[in-house]
């Protein structure tokens, strides 16, 4: 009779705590996840993931904030790093820097800080990538030309390489694409919390734009067009483009290409850096103390060397500690994959202003009014700090 009264707590102390967790994992990175998962419910009891995938990035914030209205919300989810100081600045987000002594000494310090708003940490990194200049090697090849190691480079190859059924590069006016040129300039989209649309790294960067277009030698493609982007790089209507190091195995798992894929570095200035961009995990208000500690505990275990490596290797992520990097040997030794991984050292965080939502769509407005409408550059950017300012009530 003893034991059997007994039975109750002891089972309450085997308890697993649960911890539902809605991601954007797909093909090729879904199988690591997943595996990364299967190995922490090995590893310990205590904590169990219920892992749920949702969609693309847009699709899952789009769900999430339905269910924080109404209430369904999970403990865990991955969010895209541009989400996250809304989740932070509206309390969605919980701060998660108790939690985290005792890190490896290995990593990355900027990826940390990637997740961070305002000097807490909210997110832990999990997937991030840094630009690429996708460029087409055969037609690289035929006209004698190399990779572009700066942008008076892309210039000139975009010239050489635009004919009358193609163009020497594709340009998208999306923020994303335009950052990482102002960023590689030495430039900001911020300054001191507000909007620096004016400064001269920005202008340099939407003058040389608006410069190729109006020549001839790019094509601008606005936000509704995103997909016409890809595909006039992939149906060789454009020879270079922009696109995260991500784009490529996603694209090779889902079709083949009539032509050689070449990589580069995106063109930086001594004074430049490279943004980073992905996702973190993030825990959501609701979450109980342990069910934050067993999210923790995941975040943890996936940052295993060899996990990393593979993780790396299979959607060509960063690797988030440097000693992931011995295990990327092989994958490592083509000098075009090294020299985009190595851009991880100037890689810096860019969108974690809570404030960046009010008015990144003037910017974009902006460069849609000047790339697709040949406005000035000057213009369009001035335009764009005064509806900038304006909708903050400075």
């Amino acid at each position: 009779m003893r034991a059997f009264f007994l039975l109750p707590f002891l089972l309450l102390g085997w308890a697993q705590t649960a911890i539902p967790f809605w991601h954007t994992a797909g093909p090729p990175g879904d199988r690591v996840l997943l595996k990364a998962i299967d190995r922490f419910h090995a590893a310990q009891k205590a904590y169990r993931l219920e892992a749920r995938y949702l969609g693309d990035y847009r699709e899952a914030g789009v769900k999430l904030l339905s269910a924080l209205r109404s209430g369904g919300a999970p403990a865990m989810f991955q969010a895209e790093l541009s989400f996250l100081p809304r989740l932070a600045q509206e309390g969605a987000a919980l701060p998660l820097d108790p939690y985290l002594q005792d890190l490896p000494q290995d990593l990355y310090p900027e990826f940390l800080r990637a997740g961070q708003v305002k000097g807490k940490t909210f997110g832990l990194p999990l997937g991030l990538s840094v630009p690429v200049l996708y460029y087409n090697k055969d037609a690289f090849r035929a006209r004698g030309l190399k990779a572009p190691t700066s942008w008076a480079e892309v210039e000139e190859a975009a010239a050489r390489l635009t004919s009358r059924t193609a163009k020497g590069l594709v340009v998208s006016t999306d923020i994303w694409s335009f950052n990482a040129i102002v960023m590689s300039l030495g430039g900001s989209l911020v300054r001191d919390g507000r909007p620096a649309f004016t400064s001269k790294e920005v202008v340099e960067a939407l003058e040389m734009l608006h410069r190729m277009v109006k020549k001839g030698h790019a094509q601008a493609r606005n936000l509704a067009e995103a997909q016409f982007a890809v595909a006039d790089f992939l149906r060789t209507k454009a020879f270079m483009g922009l696109g995260p190091s991500t784009a490529l195995p996603v694209v090779l798992s889902q079709t083949s290409l009539p032509f050689a894929v070449g990589l580069a570095p995106v063109p930086r200035l001594p004074s430049g850096a490279v943004p980073l961009s992905g996702a973190v995990l993030v825990v959501l208000k609701g979450a109980s103390p342990e069910q934050a500690k067993g999210a923790v505990a995941f975040w943890r275990s996936f940052l295993e060397p060899e996990l990393q490596a593979e993780w790396a290797e299979t959607t060509w992520y960063l690797p988030l500690r440097r000693s992931a990097e011995r295990a990327l040997g092989e994958f490592l030794k083509d000098p075009e994959r090294k020299a985009v991984f190595a851009q991880a050292e100037w890689g810096r965080p860019w969108s974690q202003d809570p404030e960046m939502v009010l008015w990144y769509g003037f910017l974009e407005e902006a460069l849609e009014r000047s790339l697709k409408g040949g406005l000035d550059p000057k213009r369009a950017l001035e335009e764009a700090q005064r509806k900038a300012l304006a909708a903050e009530g400075r």
